[in-house]
């Protein structure tokens, strides 16, 4: 109770930013409610340094509602659907997930970027995004400036890919007639929910396609959301190896992200209920919440970050994801044209 307690100030601080972010967020989905929060919360730390009764709050929500929200997107995924579109989409998945964790890899020895923002950076562009850097951030044990600068990174490219790949789809060919093509390009190469969302939605409009394009986007896109299981357990590993149990030794148990099983359970549990006759609607509310842990968190990392810092260093990871963004897309469009599919 006295741990619950100590933590009810930053708790409601966060809260206080996390609402009007999650109605901007609705308002303006490009954007999105986690980039509003996170905003607001670094203007808001130029002025106000978080007490020391705030502070164990702020620092709880910054790692406790990452690792929560990460749970309930398991919620929105029915394994059957994902895996019935994964025979079309794994090689292109796999290959930008790839080409992207080996640009990031590459690129943060070149340009001397430290290994924590590399791997959030890389991470987020290849996988999910916002979900993705949160999944990581609590394995790696990263600090909140760092997972600030690879957000803010991430959402620079979302709201370029929401705006320009619809233009890019037109220019270079893709069946006006059908949003298969295009779906699967969205949800391969876009990296955040919102901006494939955004950019789907756009093409069905384009040419008046109804849902088709968004349907197909956002399957692909949960399909690529489970690729948070492998690489959060190599992390996992990794670092348990180096940090070893005091004594130098490894330990598995001390390994696995607890967070990654339930989020697992999740899916299986929505699987399941779906298999049943269970409508995916009642799951709806917990992919809200998810989301809503997600702005939480965002909002006490933009507390914990220093904005003139952030801008100041932010050359060299603005680089970094705009190499992880190029190639993924150049990879996406190549494996489509590759295997047929426009």
């Amino acid at each position: 109770m006295q741990s619950i307690k100590k933590n009810i100030p930053g708790l409601a601080v966060c809260l206080a930013i996390a609402v009007p972010s999650w109605l901007l967020g609705k308002l303006v989905p490009v954007i999105g409610g986690p980039v509003f929060s996170i905003l607001i919360g670094m203007l808001i730390a130029l002025f106000w340094t978080p007490g020391a009764s705030c502070k164990p709050g702020i620092g709880f929500t910054s790692k406790k509602n990452l690792q929560a929200a990460v749970v309930l997107l398991g919620f929105g995924l029915n394994l059957n659907v994902v895996l019935q579109t994964g025979k079309q989409s794994l090689p292109i998945i796999v290959c930008t997930i790839t080409t992207s964790l080996l640009v990031a890899f590459a690129l943060h020895k070149l340009l001397h970027i430290d290994g924590e923002t590399g791997t959030l950076i890389g991470v987020g562009s290849s996988i999910c995004g916002g979900s993705a850097i949160a999944a990581t951030a609590s394995v790696i044990n990263a600090d909140d400036e760092k997972v600030a600068q690879s957000i803010s990174v991430i959402f620079f490219f979302n709201v370029l890919a929401a705006l320009l790949f619809p233009l890019l789809g037109q220019a270079i060919g893709f069946d006006t007639t059908s949003g298969e093509a295009f779906g699967i390009f969205a949800g391969t190469a876009v990296n955040d929910t919102s901006s494939v969302t955004a950019a789907a939605s756009t093409w069905d409009s384009m040419w008046d396609l109804g849902s088709q394009t968004l349907d197909k986007a956002v399957t692909v896109k949960l399909t690529r959301t489970l690729a948070i299981i492998p690489i959060t357990l190599v992390l996992s590993l990794l670092q348990a190896k180096k940090a070893g149990d005091g004594q130098g030794r490894f330990r598995l148990k001390n390994a696995f992200p607890l967070f990654i099983l339930w989020f697992i359970c999740a899916s299986v549990v929505t699987t399941l209920c779906t298999s049943l006759g269970v409508s995916g609607a009642v799951f709806r509310p917990l992919k809200e919440l998810s989301k809503f842990f997600i702005i939480m968190a965002m909002a006490a990392i933009g507390l914990n970050s220093n904005l003139v810092k952030l801008v100041k260093s932010g050359g060299k990871p603005l680089l970094l994801g705009a190499c992880c963004w190029v190639s993924i897309t150049a990879v996406s469009l190549l494996m489509q044209h590759v295997m047929g599919l426009w």
